[in-house]
């Protein structure tokens, strides 16, 4: 099947899975206007294949077929594999507003992940699922995060079993699970689901050790997509996540029949949590790549108020944006690196796990301070600036526009570059 286009995308999506959001069910994403943000958002995943900007880093053609397939599903072999996926995830963010997609990304993780620690037949059965992916252009979430109870106990003691995952019943066609993850992204807009242990376990966790993947419609599998997020879109007032979002979604298995060609672990705890652990080693290394736009934007919005507020040359802005400026660059040389120093194991390479992590450390340790940084070249307008209503107001827009000149660019350039940096 060749690469899909994003209509095409959206169109799959419409396959009587069972979702709700704020206590409805939703038998069409693309209806409900919050949600559909999400669907056109990651769609641009599929509009930058036919980009002839980016074709070259987004399409991957297999040299023994000669057919094509997204980047995202190549297997990466060496250092060079790795840094072309870290420029294709920082350059697909930077089209979304900063935002990952993770339709393709984070699912990758994961069958990357199970093709470096299966073997025999559970490989093949990976390998099997990763093509059937690749070559139908699909999109794949990943549930790890069971909802665990009581955090003081495994799996195995929680007074609830099913606040993990774990297997019911087992036949010659293949197992039942029951129970439910949480933090799961871009499941209820994704074709294939793929679900991972969360930890390691021992020997009286045996029914919790499992690994397999599911079409989201799948029959029993219900996904509750969280309200989190406003239902106001207006790009004045929003204008990242009116167009730009993530879902994530509380996963239940309701007695959900998995055949046996989908079941990568089964009852195996001394392989949950290498499984688990392998799985992070990739993510990880795909989180930091997509924070690299959004400390980009941080130089250069807080540089462009600086511009506009007129302080530009101050003593104390230049400091603020050079320490900007060396916690992303700081942060993006790591990530490099851990390409660089990139292993490899079973054939397939992985990012050096200590400097993916002093990459993940510097970034989530520095991010509260930058953003310090950041308000204080922008300015008290950030909280007290003036909204989409008012801007759109024939009486109130001319003392906007009068009283919020900026000292270089239009009083709009100004409270939108405002909006984006709050």
């Amino acid at each position: 099947m060749p690469l899909r286009t994003a209509d095409e995308y959206r169109a799959g999506l419409v396959d009587g899975r069972t979702l709700f959001y704020r206590g409805q069910a939703v038998p069409d994403l693309n209806a409900v206007p919050e949600l559909r943000v999400a669907v056109d958002h990651a769609a641009h995943d599929f509009d930058l294949v036919a980009d002839p900007a980016f074709r070259e880093l987004a399409v991957t053609t297999d040299p023994d077929t000669g057919a094509e397939f997204s980047t995202y599903y190549k297997v990466p072999r060496d250092a060079e594999d790795l840094l072309e996926r870290m420029r294709l995830i920082d350059a697909s963010t930077a089209e979304g507003g900063t935002v990952v997609t993770l339709i393709k990304e984070i699912g990758t993780d994961a069958t990357f992940a199970l093709l470096r620690k299966l073997a025999g037949e559970s490989c093949e059965k990976a390998l099997a699922f990763h093509e059937h992916c690749r070559d139908n252009d699909l999109a794949v979430a990943v549930a790890q995060t069971d909802v665990k109870g009581d955090r003081s106990v495994g799996p195995s003691k929680q007074s609830d079993p099913d606040l993990y995952v774990h297997v019911v019943d087992q036949s010659a066609d293949g197992i039942v699970v029951r129970g439910a993850k949480c933090h799961t992204t871009s499941s209820a807009n994704a074709d294939e689901l793929v679900v991972l242990p969360t930890r390691a376990m021992g020997p009286a966790d045996e029914d919790y050790a499992v690994a397999f993947a599911v079409p989201v419609n799948t029959p029993g599998l219900e996904l509750y997509v969280s309200s989190y997020s406003g239902r106001e879109h207006n790009d004045f007032e929003f204008p990242l996540s009116s167009g730009h979002k993530l879902l994530e979604s509380l996963t239940v298995f309701n007695d959900v029949f998995v055949p046996w060609d989908r079941v990568f672990l089964c009852r195996e705890p001394e392989l949950a949590g290498s499984v688990a652990l392998t799985f992070v080693e990739y993510h990880r290394f795909t989180a930091v790549s997509y924070k690299l736009p959004l400390l980009d934007a941080f130089v250069g919005g807080s540089a462009l108020m600086a511009e506009m507020n007129g302080v530009a040359k101050a003593g104390h802005i230049r400091d603020k944006l050079t320490h900007l400026i060396s916690y992303s660059e700081t942060v993006r040389a790591l990530t490099e690196m851990a390409a660089l120093r990139a292993r490899v194991e079973e054939g397939i390479a992985f990012p050096d796990p200590m400097t993916t992590n002093m990459a993940k450390f510097t970034f989530a340790s520095g991010y509260h301070q930058a953003l310090e940084w950041v308000q204080d070249c922008a300015g008290g307008l950030l909280v007290t600036g003036p909204g989409g209503d008012d801007w759109d107001s024939a009486d109130v827009r001319p003392v906007l526009e009068k009283y919020f000149r900026a000292a270089s660019g239009s009083a709009e350039d100004r409270l939108r570059l405002m909006h984006v940096i709050s």
